[in-house]
């Protein structure tokens, strides 16, 4: 019998990317936005012509890259995307910006100096849940990412067009990184777009789970003392960022040609 080799000392750990450039930042933005999009295409949360995710310009600090109206999140490649100034106006790219996406991610961008990307869509169950106008309960260790840190905007006045109130969603997400709107749906922020989109998927699957919980009787939370410590093991930025690595790296693998 062979002895078992020795334990390697030369492994290989993921750790967010660092940029040498602003150019190399910006574009690894777009992609890993581009790849947003494909991924929520995926996982069903898009609703006709409603959602959006948004990245910070790493540069031009008070801009953000966004999806086109309209455009499937399906088909969309680095070279769709607009960016859009703080007037929201398009100053690159060759389609117009959805006006709630403005509306909202603007304030939220102006009010979170920290926020690199910002994501929000109609997906089923973040909606379905967001109508019991109520946080998200510790019933699962996933759902601990959000302990203590998610908010309610208790309130509800159609499409948000009016820059106001944008400014009153970014009032009640404060320092939180996700916040439920009522009768609307979920909306997360994060330091890099993986982050966002990481806590997005995971949210929108917790609202799931509590859901289904209810629906078969009375969930048993998760004590008080063990919620708040496995928030700090899953909840953090690098936690969200790493959580996310496979879901990118299975979308860019699948379809390589949301680069272009």
């Amino acid at each position: 019998m062979s002895a078992m080799p020795s334990a390697k000392t030369d492994l290989i750990y993921r750790i967010p990317p660092t940029f040498d450039s602003v150019e190399d930042e910006r574009l690894h933005r777009k992609q890993r936005l581009a790849a947003g999009f494909r991924l929520f295409s995926k996982m069903g949360f898009e609703e006709g012509i409603a959602g959006h995710i948004t990245a910070r310009d790493p540069e031009w600090t008070d801009a953000f890259w966004v999806n086109p109206f309209a455009m499937p999140f399906s088909q969309i490649r680095v070279s769709d995307l607009i960016l859009v100034n703080d007037q929201g106006e398009v100053v690159d790219g060759r389609h117009p910006v959805n006006a709630a996406a403005f509306a909202i991610h603007s304030q939220v961008h102006q009010a979170r100096p920290d926020v690199v990307a910002a994501a929000h869509t109609h997906s089923i169950h973040g909606k379905a849940f967001s109508s019991l106008a109520r946080t998200l309960d510790p019933i699962t260790q996933d759902v601990t990412a959000f302990y203590g840190d998610h908010s309610l905007f208790d309130d509800y006045t159609g499409v948000v067009l009016d820059l106001e109130e944008g400014k009153r969603i970014a009032h009640a997400l404060g320092d939180n990184k996700a916040v439920i709107l009522r009768n609307h749906g979920l909306l997360t922020v994060g330091t890099s777009v993986d982050t966002a989109v990481w806590w997005f998927a995971t949210m929108e699957r917790s609202c799931q789970a509590q859901l289904l919980a209810s629906a078969a009787g009375t969930p048993r939370l998760i004590d008080p003392e063990q919620a708040e410590l496995t928030s700090k093991q899953v909840g953090s930025e690098f936690a969200g960022w790493l959580s996310a690595q496979p879901l990118f790296d299975r979308i860019i693998r699948e379809q390589p040609d949301l680069l272009d």
